[in-house]
């Protein structure tokens, strides 16, 4: 593992070193990830050709992160995508939230996670151990929260995550990572083949927020159970798909939570690249980029176009603190957060 500095980051405290961290497995593939958000910066994986590159969206440097990041790469907190009307009751106590997304509040707030720099400890030669301490009432949120991720780069070219955390006070949580991939560097991935083993999906309404309903996603667009090429359907008149303007819908992942099981598997058929996506959590977010609009500049100066990257974030349902028919997202005292997601590179 190689550590080098990522810049400077300027706070009401004065300035925060913000480092990077270079993991490389004995097949060459490299993953590096910054403390700043804990932000995967770049991923390289091989294609059918044995030829290593970048598969993830991000930019060339710290400001770019800081000033106008769409959550490229990043952890994901204290609650990953949306709570209705940025309030949620506990214990019979309304938390009020900062509304960041129209009405809403959407992964975390003003400052979520993405937002702060981490402190990172190296747990073995491809293992980075990365903490952060939540405060009591930060961005409305109850209770001290005490996080650990830990990124890990396995000789069979997976990227695993391992998150953890413990809090004082009853509170809500779920927490994910907001990396976008692009599997052969093209200008979108509409041509990208998804599967998802989900076979029922969260409706929601013109905001995007669930409706409460749990619905079958046989007989729509949103049906990815055979493998689909992304573009085929994306710009249907289906109503879920219309609202969205794309996909960027919740998916309940098949099988048992808490158990490590696949939730997606994609592949590109130029570079042959194959994207598998394992977790442990109940759902999945499958993004689209439909937001990404040509308007920023990428890594070595190339703008990056509506629906350049595809997003897997792997999570508890939205808004299921004010939804009671859905997993609870409650984390109490004496409790641990743990879960596991893990995204394996091979090649078709």
């Amino acid at each position: 593992m190689q550590k080098h500095s990522f810049g400077t980051l300027a706070d009401n405290t004065g300035d925060i070193a913000v480092d990077l961290y270079t993991l490389t497995n004995k097949n060459g593939v490299e993953a590096r990830i910054i403390t700043y958000g804990g932000i995967l910066v770049s991923l390289r994986a091989p294609d059918r050709n044995g030829t290593l590159g970048d598969v993830v969206l991000g930019f060339d440097t710290l400001d770019e992160y800081v000033q106008h990041n769409p959550f490229f790469g990043c952890l994901v907190g204290r609650y990953g995508n949306r709570i209705a009307n940025g309030r949620f009751t506990l214990n019979g106590v309304e938390h009020t939230l900062a509304q960041n997304d129209g009405v809403n509040h959407l992964h975390g707030g003003v400052r979520g996670f993405d937002k702060v720099v981490w402190s990172a400890e190296e747990a073995g030669p491809n293992t980075l151990v990365l903490r952060y301490t939540s405060q009591d009432g930060e961005e409305g949120y109850p209770g001290t929260l005490k996080v650990q991720v830990t990124y890990s780069l396995t000789d069979d070219n997976e990227w695993r995550i391992h998150y953890e955390a413990t809090t004082d006070k009853d509170t809500v949580l779920n927490l994910t990572n907001h990396t976008y991939f692009n599997l052969n560097s093209a200008d979108t991935i509409l041509d990208h083949i998804m599967q998802l083993a989900a076979g029922h999906y969260t409706p929601t309404d013109a905001g995007l927020m669930p409706t409460g309903e749990v619905a079958s996603v046989g007989g729509t667009p949103l049906d990815f159970i055979a493998p689909t090429r992304i573009g085929d359907r994306i710009d249907s008149e289906f109503e879920a798909v219309r609202l969205a303007g794309g996909y960027d819908h919740n998916f309940v992942v098949d099988g048992t939570p808490g158990e490590l099981r696949l939730a997606a598997r994609v592949t590109e058929p130029t570079t042959q690249r194959v994207l598998e996506a394992f977790t442990t959590e109940p759902a999945v977010q499958f993004y689209s980029g439909n937001f990404l609009d040509g308007t920023l500049t990428g890594k070595d100066g190339k703008r990056v176009s509506r629906r350049a990257g595809f997003c897997l974030e792997t999570q508890h349902y939205p808004d299921s603190p004010n939804q009671p028919n859905f997993p609870t997202t409650v984390l109490r005292p004496g409790e641990t957060y743990d879960t596991t997601t893990v995204y394996r590179f091979t090649v078709a």
